[in-house]
């Protein structure tokens, strides 16, 4: 009796290690996206449509933003039928960031091929206008600004042609 128990026991054991889970296509509409400038401080909003278009549901086990400004607003598993899509809501906190910056945003799941799916968005953020630096906050006359020195004035030589690359 125990042995016809021990045998059924390890046939099942056996039977759940050999299932696997089945790889989906995704569609992410509009993964590359440019938002318009928005001012230091304010919340952006980027909305993400995930479609399935595999045969079998997605699972999403894992969204990982590239920044820590970037929250995923319903922090749950993500499970998208077959042939059906789902809006995945993220907001940008643009607080401690100037200029162009740009982010991406992975979805870790069943995906096919490599289990993983991305979206990339860049946005400008416009510093506050009652208080920015001007050219003699920044003109710092250390040697290690020597550099900048030569790009804003201008280096005079032979050799000044004009542009700048990369070294």
């Amino acid at each position: 009796m125990k042995r016809v128990l021990l045998l059924a026991l390890l046939a099942l054991s056996l039977a759940a290690c050999t299932s696997r889970v089945q790889f989906t296509t995704v569609e992410i509409k509009d993964p590359i996206r440019h938002y318009y400038p928005i001012l230091q401080g304010q919340e952006l909003t980027v909305m993400v449509r995930v479609n399935n278009t595999g045969k079998v549901p997605l699972v999403v086990k894992d969204v990982q933003p590239s920044c820590g400004c970037i929250i995923l607003e319903n922090d749950r598993e993500i499970v998208v039928p077959p042939d059906r899509s789902m809006y995945v809501t993220l907001k940008y906190d643009s607080r401690k960031n100037v200029g162009k910056v740009e982010h991406s945003v992975r979805f870790w799941g069943n995906i096919a091929p490599s289990g993983m799916a991305e979206m990339r968005f860049d946005v400008n953020v416009v510093p506050d206008a009652s208080y920015h630096h001007d050219y003699e906050e920044l003109f710092d006359k250390t040697e290690s600004m020597q550099r900048m020195r030569d790009f804003v004035d201008g280096v005079n030589s032979q050799t000044d042609l004009g542009y700048y690359v990369d070294r």
